[in-house]
């Protein structure tokens, strides 16, 4: 029979990060570009062999998902000049996994270890650049209610798509501060994981760019609804808000919608 003590530490909505078993401690993000032309290849090489023998399989990794920008939904990004992307058309697909707390050394080991021996081996894919993949660490969340999917279950959930939003803090402000200002807000999301970025290893393959992160943080605002349908009332005018506050800026803000495993759906709408 099971004890009350174990109702209560598995239950929701009240279980406290502290007391989960399972807890998010870092994570991949990687935003790629397939070549045009090639983009039902890269899809089908991606889900089928790299989702799995790249991340995975690999230890102490436990969730991953996979996220796409069709080109209605570039046409909903900002800002026009952001850092992130070099052009609001390029960044067309979004992975993104859990590591657990407290392994991320284990992991990055392992991930590195791995890819080269993908590359060693003529396991990768030559035609697609990365445009943003970054090692993050996870440093908050908040919902707009209390009953809600943990984070730690939100790649699993088949939420809709995503809303990815990158900023940076202004000179003196931490990261906390502007954290509770997202707070204080109307939560656009079902869930909101908050991170900051991690150096890469100086040993990553070399068509890995070193992006640098410095003073940045990333929301992932998990969206039950098309995150098309709700982007001019919840998500449009967050960079210019947050602008105004003078806590910082936002400089990269884009819908994504959850990619469906085994089949070519949106490779046709991506520019």
């Amino acid at each position: 029979m099971t004890s009350s003590v174990s109702e209560a530490r598995y239950s929701k909505p009240d279980v406290p990060r502290s007391d989960r078993q399972i807890r998010i401690g870092t994570m991949l993000v990687t935003m790629v570009e397939p070549h045009k032309g090639h983009e039902v290849a890269y899809n089908r090489w991606y889900e089928c062999d790299h989702f799995y023998a790249g991340c995975m399989i690999g230890e102490h990794q436990f969730a991953g998902s996979r996220y796409v920008a069709t080109a209605d939904c570039k046409e909903l990004r900002y800002p026009d000049d952001s850092p992130v992307t070099p052009d609001r058309s390029i960044g067309s697909y979004v992975a993104i996994y859990w590591v657990l707390d407290g392994k991320h050394d284990e992991w990055s080991k392992w991930a590195v270890d791995q890819v080269n021996w993908l590359h060693a081996n003529d396991r990768m894919f030559e035609e697609r650049d990365h445009i943003h993949t970054l090692l993050y660490e996870y440093e908050d969340e908040f919902a707009g209610k209390s009953d809600y999917v943990p984070p730690e279950l939100a790649l699993d959930h088949h939420f809709a798509g995503i809303a990815m939003v990158i900023g940076e803090t202004a000179d003196g402000v931490e990261l906390a501060q502007a954290t509770e200002w997202f707070k204080q807000r109307p939560v656009p999301g079902e869930v909101v994981v908050v991170a900051s970025p991690l150096p890469m290893p100086a040993d990553r393959p070399g068509d890995v760019p070193a992006t640098s992160g410095t003073g940045r943080f990333l929301h992932l605002y998990f969206l039950e609804e098309d995150p098309r349908e709700v982007w001019a009332d919840r998500f449009a005018l967050l960079g210019a808000e947050f602008q105004a506050s003078g806590l910082g800026s936002i400089v990269f803000a884009s819908p994504f919608l959850a990619t469906v495993p085994g089949t070519d759906r949106y490779t046709d709408e991506l520019w």
